[in-house]
């Protein structure tokens, strides 16, 4: 029985931290100790250098789509850090990845979306309060032959607007969202584009990286996937890929 594949995600707040090192020693200690205890194998590591004020995590993505990819499960070093950031606990909910964290093993996929809910929840509660204060204020006003004006309604239509694009957005990207995943893995194996379907079918099996439909990949899985990467037909890959 082979072991559990793992793709790691480790972070620290600053440029400084991630040209030093510091803080990424205690997080990889603490996943060599998690693989170590579980006999587990690590395929892949991904870093993020981040403020914590940023939403977007790019290399979270990158490593979401190597897990998924892999039919790995995405390894966190250290979960305490993140667990009051509702940005990343979203993004790990609305991924559908497996998910475990070194230094809190039982906070699997299941513990995480409890706590995105509980943050989505504390941030109805406080819109939720800003109503109410809105409104006590608005019959204050009244009282006084005065109305409160709506300073946020110019930014509540930009939300939408915005939310209007997101789901867009959303739609599109899952038109080809498993053909993404695979993105990454055929520009570092090829980057050139220059491969046969055939040789990097092989690699992709070498890498343990599971095709999309799980199993391994042949040349026509490879040239479903570089069509639907490139927007071109398949036939016109296969013939010029063979």
């Amino acid at each position: 029985m082979r072991a559990d594949k793992f793709v790691a995600y480790l972070r620290v707040s600053t440029a400084r931290q991630g040209r030093s090192g510091l803080g990424l020693d205690a997080q990889r200690e603490a996943l060599q100790s998690y693989l170590a205890n579980t006999g587990g194998r690590l395929l892949a590591e991904f870093v993020e250098v981040e403020s914590g004020k940023r939403a977007d995590r790019p290399e979270l993505q990158r490593a979401i789509r190597r897990a998924k990819a892999s039919g790995a499960r995405l390894l966190i070093a250290k979960l305490d850090r993140l667990s009051r950031n509702a940005a990343f606990l979203l993004q790990l909910r609305d991924s559908g990845v497996r998910f475990v964290a070194a230094d809190l093993p039982t906070a699997d996929e299941t513990v995480v979306g409890i706590m995105a809910v509980i943050a989505q929840r504390e941030r109805e509660m406080i819109a939720q309060r800003t109503r109410e204060a809105l409104a006590v204020a608005r019959k204050r006003l009244a009282k006084e032959g005065r109305r409160l004006g709506n300073p946020n309604g110019a930014e509540a239509l930009r939300r939408a607007a915005k939310g209007n694009s997101a789901a867009v957005a959303r739609l599109t990207a899952n038109a080809n969202g498993r053909a993404e995943t695979f993105r990454d893995a055929f520009a570092d194996i090829d980057p050139a584009g220059g491969l046969s379907l055939r040789a990097l079918a092989e690699e992709l099996n070498r890498r343990e990286i599971e095709a999309p439909r799980g199993g391994a990949w042949h040349p026509v899985t490879v040239a479903r996937v570089r069509a639907r990467l490139a927007d071109a037909p398949i036939s016109a890959q296969v013939g010029a890929s063979k």
